[in-house]
């Protein structure tokens, strides 16, 4: 077996790396300059993204990201039948993207659907 030099082989990783960081970033989304309907829920509970409790987060083209500046609490009952622990609910939402997390200006969160 013919392994390549070990500074060739960190050279690869680095570029595979930066390959793939790139393309991460290409993948985030545009800032949310006029408000956009995405999918809202406990990021933890409906989206399954790690964390140690319930907090808020949209879910834009399938991806969730996790939201600042806004409370999930001053969005009602998380936990009741129509909380957002409980439901993905649809919210018209403005922002912008930082840290592969949206920092929302405006979080209009609509009717459940029944």
């Amino acid at each position: 077996m013919n392994l390549p030099p070990a500074p060739r082989l960190r050279s690869l990783l680095s570029a595979a790396l930066l390959t793939l960081w790139v393309a991460g970033c290409a993948t985030m989304p545009e800032d949310l300059v006029e408000p956009t309907l995405v999918e809202a829920a406990c990021g933890e509970c409906l989206f399954g993204m790690p964390g140690k409790g319930c907090d808020l987060a949209v879910r834009i083209a399938g991806r969730p990201y996790y939201v600042d500046g806004i409370d999930m609490d001053s969005l009602g009952d998380a936990h009741g039948t129509e909380g957002l622990c409980k439901v993905v609910r649809k919210a018209k939402v403005t922002g912008k993207f930082r840290g592969g997390r949206l920092v929302a200006t405006h979080f209009e969160l609509l009717p459940a659907d029944r």
